[in-house]
């Protein structure tokens, strides 16, 4: 891909995510120098890296997991974090009333 790529890229295809992630992976180009040369946010790049950290940790398994079970592991992840979050914010309410605080 290099920086030599098409200047204007219209739309960034799985093929053209996975060639920039790589260079990026190989430390021929940085984040930084991607997010300026191709005009993106920092932060969409970094998810494409770790998504393909990801999928390259699950391709080396002994038995990786398919997509389904991939998602339903991180819906699983997510639901307890929102259970958790939950029962926190219900505590402190439960706090605030035994203390006799308003809500503001």
């Amino acid at each position: 891909m290099s920086m030599t790529m098409e200047d204007d890229i219209k739309r960034w295809t799985a093929k053209r995510k996975a060639a920039l992630v790589m260079e990026i992976i190989q430390g021929k180009s940085t984040v930084a120098e991607a997010s300026r040369a191709f005009d993106l946010p920092p932060s969409e790049i970094e998810t494409w890296v770790d998504e393909a950290k990801r999928g390259m940790e699950n391709a080396l398994r002994a038995k990786p997991m398919d997509i389904r079970e991939q998602y339903e592991k991180q819906l699983k992840e997510l639901q307890e974090a929102y259970g958790e979050a939950m029962l926190e914010l219900r505590a402190r309410k439960k706090l605030q009333s035994l203390l006799g605080e308003d809500d503001k």
